[in-house]
């Protein structure tokens, strides 16, 4: 494992609390593994350290970000699914690849599941809409979490007033 993904990791389980995460545990009805940070510090963290890396190439910090996904836990996927959503303005079509393996791979629950697609993938269909007919394709997965991504992807750019043909 990457030397920084085992800090933030570590950093993490320092700031994780039993009560915190047996309390969230009620708001999935999956397994899910938690180490039981508040939002508000996985926020923090995700920010301190994507300093550190902000001016790496974005292939570096999309490797860093599966390397997150990877350890199964629910707060490393969000600083995932945070620097994925920061790194927007350099999201180019062949992303959409990527994207979808991650959500088929890694994405285990509805709360990662909304916070990477309503703003990494709705990103991603904004710059790129012509990928709108591959996102519908995803209705039709085994993979719940496929299907929930077509829906839910599209939540921020209806805010804006946009594909609202293509969501009725």
């Amino acid at each position: 494992m990457n030397p920084l993904i085992e800090q933030i990791s570590a950093e993490l389980e320092a700031c994780s609390d039993p009560v915190t995460r047996q309390g969230s545990r009620r708001f999935f009805k999956e397994e899910i593994l938690l180490r039981g940070v508040k939002s508000i510090p996985v926020s923090s963290i995700s920010k301190e350290y994507f300093k550190l890396v902000k001016s790496n190439s974005k292939d570096e910090i999309f490797a860093l970000c599966e390397e997150l996904f990877k350890t199964g836990y629910f707060e490393e996927s969000i600083i995932a699914c945070n620097w994925a959503e920061s790194l927007h303005k350099q999201f180019t079509a062949s992303d959409f690849e990527l994207f979808e393996r991650w959500i088929d791979i890694y994405i285990t629950n509805w709360a990662t599941c909304d916070t990477f697609c309503n703003h990494t993938m709705g990103a991603f269909i904004e710059m790129y809409p012509a990928y709108l007919h591959r996102l519908k394709q995803f209705t039709k997965s085994p993979n719940r979490w496929l299907r929930r991504a077509a829906a839910v992807s599209l939540i921020v750019p209806a805010r804006k007033g946009l594909f609202l043909q293509d969501i009725l």
